[in-house]
């Protein structure tokens, strides 16, 4: 994957597609209060376990907002996930998801929901649901690497490497994938 970021600049948003910014005006308690905020689709996300590699399957990708905050941040490491756009189960959009960035093709009835929670509960508070899902080469199809002009590259993350990987503060990652790992040792490791 090319990494090299070019001509990289903020505007004002006034078409958007995906969010919504808005400015919210309540009263609590008997104040007048006013928030910024972004409406914003919900999302699932799904840790996948290689059982033949033994190691977690993560993606990899450029987040322009990460790199905005923090220019030496120009990938993250990420849980395989999507945002909840179109009228399928959460399960089907997870299959869906899998198969676009990662190339597996993992069957409806092997797709465990763990939880859901919120994310970014300052900004747009959407909901994300969190999946598991067992893989092995029986199940790859093609490549992966996302659809259309995404560029997604793809880690097998050992598990004996987890906890290294976890602190590893060099590395931008999302708070789902690290409560994922906590959840798969608490649930699915001695499995």
């Amino acid at each position: 994957m090319n990494n090299k970021i070019e001509e990289f600049k903020t505007a004002d948003l006034e078409d958007t597609k995906f969010v919504h910014p808005v400015k919210i005006s309540y009263i609590q308690n008997g104040i007048s209060k006013n928030w910024e905020a972004v409406k914003s689709f919900d999302s699932v996300a799904v840790l996948l376990f290689h059982e033949e590699k033994n190691a977690f399957l993560l993606v990899k990708q450029f987040r322009p907002p990460v790199y905005l905050n923090d220019n030496s941040k120009v990938c993250t490491y990420e849980l395989c996930a999507g945002i909840v756009d179109k009228e399928k189960s959460l399960e089907k959009i997870v299959q869906e998801e899998i198969d676009e960035e990662c190339g597996y093709e993992v069957p409806l009835n092997c797709i465990e929901k763990i939880t859901s929670f919120y994310t970014n509960v300052g900004v747009s508070g959407g909901c994300q649901t969190l999946y598991y899902a067992k893989i092995d080469e029986s199940m790859r199809k093609h490549k992966g690497g996302g659809i259309n002009d995404e560029e997604i590259e793809l880690l097998y993350l050992p598990l004996e490497d987890y906890k290294e990987f976890m602190f590893d503060e060099s590395k931008a990652k999302t708070p789902g994938l690290l409560f994922s790992f906590l959840w798969f040792l608490e649930n699915k490791k001695s499995q």
